[in-house]
């Protein structure tokens, strides 16, 4: 366990930057998603609002999708997002790829919380913090974690394949990054039990007060 926090602790230090970066990228990305949200009109605000309300009036009637299907589904969405991001590693073209895909998970995060707290007020906000954030607290590390690792990858490919400033071996590094993709899809299985087992219960309650 101490040489895992040594290691961990050298990678994060030497790679601090990156870390910076990619973490700026994604809240700037919630931030341009939460603004969109005063760019729709009022139609498509009254469409969004609209569907979100028979869907909350399911959940307040405890209506909810069995618990093993919404993890099954939540579980192979993260690991089928950060498998992409493990191809796009291993690709010279794939880094800017990479950073899109970060920055629109940001957008969409952004976009969820901005649009209940622009239509719901308070009861927005309170459902946002049950339903986004739970998940989200393991979801946005793990998520950080994989683009920094593919960028860095990636980088190291560039810097083979083009500029020949790396002599290394090659497969090593692609162990070490393979198996740090793997734990962190690992890790995001608590992301999608959250999702699937506790973010309900707790909407439930938040639909529960706001109709007393």
């Amino acid at each position: 366990m101490r040489s895992i926090k040594r290691f961990v602790l050298f990678h994060l230090q030497e790679h601090y930057s990156l870390y910076v970066f990619v973490s700026v990228l994604l809240l700037m990305g919630v931030i341009f998603g939460a603004v969109i949200v005063n760019s729709l009109t009022l139609s498509q605000k009254q469409d969004l609002l609209n569907y979100l309300s028979r869907f909350f009036g399911e959940v307040s009637k405890g209506s909810f999708a069995d618990p093993e299907d919404m993890f099954s589904q939540s579980y192979s969405h993260y690991i089928k997002y950060i498998a992409v991001m493990w191809i796009l590693g291993l690709s010279v073209i794939g880094l800017p790829v990479i950073l899109i895909m970060l920055f629109i998970k940001g957008v969409v995060i952004g976009f969820t919380v901005g649009f209940l707290v622009n239509q719901m007020s308070w009861h927005g906000f309170l459902l946002a913090f049950v339903s986004v954030l739970p998940q989200n607290l393991i979801l946005v590390p793990g998520l950080i974690v994989a683009a920094a690792a593919s960028i860095l990858f990636s980088v190291k490919m560039i810097r083979q394949q083009f500029l020949k400033k790396s002599s290394d071996p090659f497969f090593p590094k692609f162990f070490k990054y393979s198996a740090l993709i793997i734990a962190v899809g690992l890790f995001l299985a608590v992301a999608s039990a959250f999702e699937a087992y506790l973010s309900p219960l707790l909407m439930e309650g938040v639909m529960s007060l706001g109709s007393k």
